[in-house]
C-alpha cells in the first residue's frame, strides 16, 4: 500500500463560465491524482466553488435570479464541464455549504481565541475583480494589474483582522525547512521576499453585505471571502469533527499564480494562529495564452472550452494542453498547435502504433498474443523510458512525463518498420515473428498505462482492445515494470483517434 496524498485545486469562482484556464489546472490536478493512484498510493482530490463572492450578487441581480439559484446553476455548469474532460474528484465542496459555514466558524474562534484578531479601521484601496485588498505598490498606474480595466476603489470601514504582522518569522522556519514547499522555484521565491519584507495585518471582514458568511457572534460583519475561501481545504476533511486529521494537512494545493501569496504565506499564517498543521506543499503552474495573449474576455482574445473539446475530443484536449504547456510554467494554445500535436503524436503516433500491433496480432496469431517473453532492443528502452516517466511524475513535471511516454511511442513504431512481422510472417520465421510480436504488445501496454493519467477514456479502450480485464483503473505500477499480455485474445477497435475527414 502506499502513501496518503490529499491533493488540492483552487474553488472557482461562480461569476463566469469554464474556461481553458480552469481546465488547464484541473485536468492537471486529475492527472497527478490518476498517477498517483498508479503508484498504489491512498488519493483524495478536491475540487470546489468559491461562491461567497460580493460578484455574486451583481451578477445574479443581472440574470434577475437570487445568488444561490445563480450557485446552483454555475456548480452545474462547472461539474458538466469537469465530467466531459474526465475529470474525477473524490469530492467537490461549494463555499455556501453548511460543512464549510461551520469551518470557518470554528478556525475564526480558535485563531480569535489565541488572540490573534482584533478589531480595527481599514483604510485602503480594494479590487473588486480580485476580491482582494491592494497596497499601493501593487498596483500599476493606479489599476489592479490583474484587471487593469476596473478601477480600485478606496476603503474605509470598520473591520475585524488578523494579526498576519505577527507570523513572518514562523513563515520563514516553514520555508528554510522545505526548500520545496512552493513549486516551481521563481514563486518560491517571491513568496520569500515577500515575507521577508514585513507582513500587515490583514482586514478579514466586511461592514455586513448582503451575501456571504455571517462573522459569528457579530451580524453586523461578513466573513472577508478570501478568508473564508482558503478554509475549504480544511472543511473537506470533517474539521471540526474527530477524524479530520487523517486526511490533513493536505500534501499539494494546486493553484493559479496570481493566488501564490494567499496559499503561501496567508493560509499558512491562519493554520499556524489556530494551532494546526500546515499544508505540506504548493504547486503554481504557468498560463496558458492564446497566440502569445493572456486571455481576456474584455480584449476578445478567447477560446470557448466547448469548441476545444468537440475539435477532437476531451481525451485529446487532455494531453494537448499538458504536453505542450509546461505544468511549471507559461505556455501558447493555437489552434494549429493543436492540429499538428493531434496527427502527429495521437493520429500517426499512439493510434497507428495500436492500430498496427493490434491487427498483426490478428493476422499473424489468430488474435492471441504470444507468449514469448524474450527481452528485445524495445523492452530495454521501455525500462528506460518507465524509469524517466516516474521522476518526471513524481516531481510533478507532466509536460515531460508526456514526453517521455511518447518517447516510446516514436521507438516501438521504428521498431515495427525493423522487425518488420510481414516478412517474418512470409518467411516462415515463427519464433522471430512471435518475439517481435511480444515486445510489440508489451510496449503498447506500458504505452497505454503511462498515458491513462493524461486520457483516460483512449487508454481504456485501448485496454479493452488488449483483451485485458478491470478497467485501466485496475492499473498498478507492476503493469509498467512486468508487463503480461502473453496468452490474451486482443480485439480490434475503432480507431482511437480518426484522421480529421475520416
Amino acid at each position: 500500500m502506499g502513501e496518503r496524498f490529499y491533493l488540492t485545486t483552487a474553488i472557482d469562482y461562480s461569476n463566469g463560465d469554464p474556461h481553458i484556464g480552469h481546465a488547464f489546472e484541473k485536468i492537471g490536478a486529475d492527472c497527478a491524482a490518476r498517477y498517483r493512484r498508479l503508484r498504489g498510493d491512498s488519493v483524495r482530490f478536491l475540487m470546489g466553488m468559491d461562491e461567497n463572492s460580493q460578484n455574486v450578487v451583481e451578477v445574479a441581480a443581472q440574470a434577475e435570479i437570487t445568488p444561490q439559484e445563480w450557485v446552483d446553476r454555475m456548480a452545474d455548469r462547472f461539474l458538466d464541464a469537469w465530467r466531459t474532460l474526465s475529470v474525477q474528484p473524490d469530492d467537490f465542496i461549494r463555499t455556501t455549504e453548511p460543512r464549510h459555514q461551520r469551518a470557518v466558524h470554528e478556525l475564526l474562534r480558535r485563531i480569535e481565541q489565541r488572540g490573534h484578531i482584533y478589531r480595527g479601521v481599514y483604510r485602503g484601496y480594494y479590487c473588486t475583480g480580485c476580491e482582494a485588498f491592494k497596497q499601493e505598490k501593487d498596483l500599476v498606474d493606479g489599476r489592479c494589474p490583474e484587471h487593469p480595466t476596473l478601477e480600485v476603489r478606496w476603503v474605509e470601514e470598520p473591520n475585524y483582522f488578523f494579526r498576519l504582522s505577527g507570523f513572518g518569522a514562523r513563515l520563514r522556519e516553514i520555508y528554510d525547512a522545505n526548500s520545496e514547499y512552493v513549486r516551481p522555484r521563481a514563486k518560491f521565491n517571491e513568496v520569500r521576499n515577500v515575507v521577508a519584507g514585513g507582513l500587515q495585518d490583514l482586514s478579514i471582514s466586511r461592514a455586513r453585505l448582503p451575501w456571504g458568511i455571517p462573522w459569528p457572534g457579530d451580524d453586523t460583519h461578513t466573513v472577508y471571502v478570501w478568508f473564508d475561501a482558503l478554509i475549504n481545504y480544511l472543511a473537506a476533511t470533517g474539521f471540526p469533527e474527530a477524524g479530520f486529521e487523517q486526511w490533513w494537512p493536505a500534501d499539494l494545493h494546486v493553484i493559479g499564480p496570481d493566488i501564490v501569496r494567499f496559499h503561501a504565506a496567508v493560509w499558512p499564517a491562519m493554520l499556524l494562529a489556530a494551532d494546526l498543521p500546515v499544508p505540506r506543499g504548493i504547486w503554481s503552474h504557468g498560463w496558458v495564452n492564446f497566440s502569445g495573449k493572456r486571455f481576456s474576455k474584455t480584449a476578445g482574445v478567447k477560446v470557448e472550452l466547448k469548441d476545444a473539446i468537440s475539435r477532437y475530443g476531451a481525451d485529446a484536449l487532455r494531453y494537448f494542453l499538458l504536453r505542450e504547456v509546461p505544468w511549471d510554467g507559461d505556455g501558447d494554445f493555437t489552434w494549429e498547435r493543436f492540429d499538428a500535436r493531434y496527427e502527429a503524436d495521437l493520429a500517426n503516433g499512439y493510434g497507428n502504433l495500436a492500430s498496427r500491433v493490434l491487427a498483426m496480432t490478428a493476422r499473424y496469431r489468430d488474435g492471441v498474443v504470444p507468449t514469448n517473453g524474450e527481452p528485445t532492443a524495445l523492452d530495454v528502452v521501455g525500462d528506460q523510458v518507465i524509469a524517466a516517466y516516474g521522476g518526471a511524475m513524481d516531481q510533478f513535471h507532466l509536460h515531460e512525463g508526456a514526453a517521455q511516454i511518447w518517447r516510446l511511442v516514436d521507438r516501438a513504431n521504428g521498431f515495427v518498420q525493423e522487425s518488420a512481422p510481414w516478412n517474418l510472417a512470409k518467411r516462415g520465421e515463427a519464433a522471430a515473428l512471435d518475439r517481435a510480436l511480444a515486445a510489440l504488445a508489451r510496449a503498447l501496454l506500458r504505452i497505454t498505462v503511462m498515458a491513462s493519467p493524461f486520457m483516460p477514456e483512449k487508454t481504456q479502450q485501448a485496454w479493452a482492445a488488449l483483451g485485458l480485464d478491470g478497467g485501466i483503473a485496475a492499473a498498478g505500477w507492476g503493469d509498467l515494470q512486468r508487463p503480461t499480455v502473453g496468452g490474451v485474445r486482443v480485439r480490434k477497435p475503432s480507431p482511437l483517434f480518426p484522421k480529421p475527414g475520416t
